[in-house]
Order: structure tokens, then C-alpha cells, then sequence
């Protein structure tokens, strides 16, 4: 069965807002290693669009599962971001590799809008429920709890054990919203783009960043 590649245009899908837009700020995104990578390659698509500055981080299994599932071209050591996003995108994304530990997120004096971890593996769950930093995606979302900025974090398991749920729910009590990847189907998706983009339009919204994905629930009325 052939894999979807979310960073390609797909036909009759909605571009999320032209490029072009004035930036508003910086979006930290953290890839790690958890099945789900194409939410993350949609997610920067739509902040770009929607005029954020992408700062975005990925661990090297996060690398792996990208060129699995969404084609990232290049190697583990330099990935091939243009296979993924398109020349307009990529012009507001910075790219660092999660075993840099010294570059601007891992600091509270880099002001950034907010920070999501899409996907979150369960162990990089782990160590944000714990306060640990031993890569920047780690070190970037414990910042954003410490100088109280906005943090997403989507899981993606399954099933869930309750050591995951425990450390769901430490996360969630110190600041940071907690938003497992469960796609709905109220929107009738046509395809895996309608999918992914139901999860990403759901994080956008929980960030008060503008899209155009059309997922909302309207009532039976007019369906």
C-alpha cells in the first residue's frame, strides 16, 4: 500500500492562507520519533501561511519516521526539508537538529509565541512530565512551562498504559495542554489529509492561530 506524502499538494485540498502574511511570531515544533509525522509537516505548513515564523527542532528518530512516512528526503545527518515543504514555507522556518543543545530555543530569553511537540512519543512524555532536557525539543517545552508560555503536546499511542496516562495528566497539571491525535469524522474526510487536518486545525485553534481548514462540527441540520 503506498504512504501519503503530506508535504505534497494534494488535489482539491485547501492551501490553509496564502504566504505572505506579515509574521506575528515564533512557533517552536518539535518532531520526535512517534507515527504521526505527517500532522507535523501540515502544522508548520498552516503557521507559515498563517504568518508565524516556524523555529522547528527534530530528534533523529523523528528524522526517521518523517522519511518514512511523509518522504523527507536527504539523511538522518542532513534531511532534505524541500523534499517536505515548498521553497515559500521553508523561507520561515529555521531548522535544528534536537541534539543541538545550544541554540536559541533553549533559552527563555528567545521569545517565542508558544511551543507544540507533534507528534509526542511516550518517551519524550516521560521526560516532559518529569522536567527533563536531554535533547532542545525537551528543553524547548520544559522553557515554555517555565516562563509560562503556551505548550502543546500530541501524544501518539496506542493503547495507552497507565504510566502514559500519569504522565499525561503531570503534564497537563503544569501548565501544558495535552491534545492526543484522535481524528473525528463529523467533517466526512474524504481522504488522509482530512484526517491530519482535523487534528491540525484543532491545535491551531487551542493556539489562537488562523486557518481555513474546515472541520467544524455544524449540527445535523445541515448536513
Amino acid at each position: 500500500m503506498s504512504r501519503p506524502n503530506s508535504g505534497r499538494r494534494r488535489k482539491g485540498r485547501k492551501a490553509c492562507l496564502p504566504v505572505g502574511m506579515a509574521a506575528s511570531g515564533v512557533l517552536v515544533v518539535g518532531i520526535t520519533g512517534a507515527s504521526g509525522t505527517p500532522y507535523a509537516v501540515r502544522l508548520v505548513e498552516c503557521a507559515v501561511r498563517a504568518g508565524r515564523r516556524v523555529h522547528l527542532i527534530i530528534t533523529p528518530a523523528g528524522r526517521l519516521v518523517l522519511a518514512d512516512e511523509a518522504g523527507l528526503a536527504g539523511s538522518v545527518e542532513s534531511p532534505d526539508l524541500g523534499s517536505l515543504w515548498p521553497a515559500a514555507v521553508l523561507a520561515r522556518v529555521t531548522y535544528t537538529p534536537a541534539e543541538v543543545l545550544s541554540a536559541p530555543p533553549a533559552s527563555g530569553s528567545f521569545e517565542t509565541e508558544s511551543t507544540v511537540v507533534i507528534p509526542c512519543s511516550m518517551n519524550t512524555l516521560a521526560a516532559l512530565a518529569h522536567g527533563l532536557s536531554s535533547n532542545l525539543v525537551q528543553r524547548a517545552a520544559y522553557v515554555a512551562l517555565k516562563e509560562g508560555r503556551p505548550l502543546v503536546v500530541v501524544p501518539r499511542e496506542m493503547p495507552l498504559t497507565r504510566i502514559d496516562f500519569e504522565n499525561m495528566a503531570r503534564l497537563a497539571a503544569a501548565g501544558a495542554d495535552v491534545m492526543p491525535a484522535m481524528p473525528a469524522f463529523y467533517h466526512r474526510p474524504q481522504g488522509v489529509g482530512d484526517l491530519v487536518d482535523f487534528v491540525v486545525a484543532k491545535v491551531l485553534g487551542r493556539l489562537g492561530i488562523e486557518h481555513d481548514l474546515d472541520v467544524r462540527w455544524r449540527g445535523l441540520e445541515e448536513r
